[in-house]
C-alpha cells in the first residue's frame, strides 16, 4: 500500500501560480507511476500529469503542457506540479495518485489504486 498526502492548493488569480507536493510513502512506490488528476465540480476526474518514479519520464495533458511541470524529489519522497500561467478553467481538486500503471494506460483514472486526499486549486479571473 502506497500513503499519498497533498499539499500547497489555494486561491490564485489568473495567470498567477500555484506549486502542489505530494509526499509519498509505503513499500514499492519506486517502481511506480506518480499522476496528477484533477476534479472541477460537475465534472469527471482527468489526467494532469504524471511521472516515472523510475527513471523520470513525464507526461502531460495537452491542456496544461508548457504552463505546469511535474517532478520528483528522490531524497523527500515527493512529488510536485508546478502549476504557472494558471486560468480559471484550472480550477478544481487535484488529486495525487500511484499505481504500477503502463505508459499507456497512465491517463486513465481507473488504473490508478493509490489516491490522496485532494487539494483544491481556485483560480479567480
Amino acid at each position: 500500500q502506497v500513503q499519498l498526502v497533498e499539499s500547497g492548493g489555494g486561491l490564485v488569480q489568473a495567470g498567477g501560480s500555484l506549486r502542489l507536493s505530494c509526499a509519498v510513502s509505503g513499500r514499492t512506490f519506486r517502481t511506480y507511476i506518480m499522476g496528477w488528476f484533477r476534479q472541477a465540480p460537475g465534472k469527471e476526474r482527468e489526467f494532469a500529469a504524471a511521472i516515472a518514479w523510475t527513471g523520470g519520464a513525464t507526461y502531460y495533458a495537452d491542456s496544461v503542457k508548457g504552463r505546469f511541470t511535474i517532478s520528483k524529489d528522490n531524497a523527500n519522497n515527493t512529488v510536485t506540479l508546478q502549476m504557472n500561467s494558471l486560468k480559471p478553467e484550472d480550477t478544481a481538486v487535484y488529486y495525487c495518485a500511484a499505481a504500477p500503471v503502463p505508459i499507456s494506460s497512465l491517463r486513465l483514472s481507473s488504473r490508478y489504486n493509490n489516491w490522496g486526499q485532494g487539494t483544491q486549486v481556485t483560480v479567480s479571473s
